[in-house]
């Protein structure tokens, strides 16, 4: 699968943008892992173009990352032209335009999914960061607003025609945010509309090697995108990748998730410092399938979550590795 020009190989597994996880650290972790492109926590067109510092910082990226995508989002065409020009100067691979986003401080202001909407608008901001930029331009939505309104199949070649390089396509609408089951039925019948010459994309639920390799071989998609599965468990790309390159499941070592939910916590303190890194990184620990189903773990868990140091964070994972997963 290419975008532009750039080849992104077979089957290509992405790492989804996301608020406060799609950090540089993570993403490079993800990367090493097997990710096949890595994109940047979404950036606001406004915040950027008014060179807010937070803002700017989140266009930062390594080498080490490429293929490596920036994503904005905004609801004002000058500002989203503005922005992409701005993108553009700190050299990502390719931009991609959010109108998927469903969170009330997004879509609830009229961006991220809230351009569902706004058709014209939608399609204006499109085709005028396209004509803006000499880098390739994607997008990433959802089916539609709502189930009354699941108007992607219209959307689709219309957002080709704006000269977009490729589709992501979050099988669920706004108003679901992300409760059920993603559908993948609207997404796999764009990769069968005879309109579309551009890659589809689909997101929603990956979790497993199992479920990617379900979505390549029911839905016959170019590439999938992998968002909340991976957060507390970047290794979810390299068994995916085992999967669909050697078609047989790899388990990836417990000491080695260990291993890499420590230096998900040192990178995220070496950013930042000991308190901030912190609180960023219990996001990670929360979520991460490694620690789920332990019996009577709440007690521990609850201390995991409020350690406040480096030194007590490490402790307790070093309890938990002895306690629970001894060699």
């Amino acid at each position: 699968m290419k975008i532009g020009n750039i080849d992104l190989g077979y089957r290509p597994v992405m790492l989804a943008p996301m608020e406060d996880v799609t950090d540089p650290s993570f993403r490079l972790i993800c990367k090493e892992q097997g990710a096949s492109v890595v994109y940047t926590e979404f950036v606001s067109s406004e915040a950027l173009v008014r060179d807010i510092p937070s803002t700017v910082r989140k266009l930062q990226i390594k080498e080490e990352e490429r293929p490596v995508a920036i994503q904005i989002y905004g609801r004002e065409p000058e500002a989203m032209v503005e922005a992409a020009k701005i993108v553009e100067g700190a050299q990502p691979d390719f931009i991609d335009i959010n109108f998927g986003c469903p969170v009330k401080k997004v879509a609830g202001k009229g961006a991220g999914a809230g351009m569902l909407r706004d058709i014209p608008k939608l399609l204006e901001i499109t085709k005028r960061v396209v004509e803006a930029v000499s880098l390739p331009v994607t997008v990433k939505t959802r089916l539609g607003w709502d189930c009354q309104n699941k108007i992607i199949g219209d959307l689709a070649p219309r957002l080709q025609d704006c000269g977009i390089a490729a589709l992501t396509v979050h099988g669920r609408t706004r108003s679901q945010m992300y409760m059920g089951e993603a559908d993948w039925e609207p997404i796999g019948a764009l990769k069968a509309d005879s309109r579309l010459e551009i890659p589809i994309i689909g997101n929603g639920d990956i979790t497993s090697p199992g479920e990617a390799m379900a979505a390549f071989e029911k839905y016959g998609i170019d590439g999938i995108m992998v968002g909340r599965g991976s957060i507390g468990a970047p290794w979810v790309f390299r068994e995916i990748r085992q999967m669909l390159d050697l078609g047989k499941e790899y388990e990836t070592p417990v000491s080695c998730k260990f291993q890499l939910l420590l230096r998900q916590i040192r990178e995220s303190i070496e950013s930042k410092d000991e308190r901030r890194g912190i609180l960023h990184i219990r996001r990670h620990l929360a979520a991460t399938p490694l620690l789920k189903g332990i019996p009577d773990f709440r007690p521990t868990r609850i201390r995991m979550l409020r350690a406040e140091t480096l030194d007590d964070l490490e402790m307790i994972l070093d309890e938990i590795q002895s306690k629970y997963f001894p060699i």
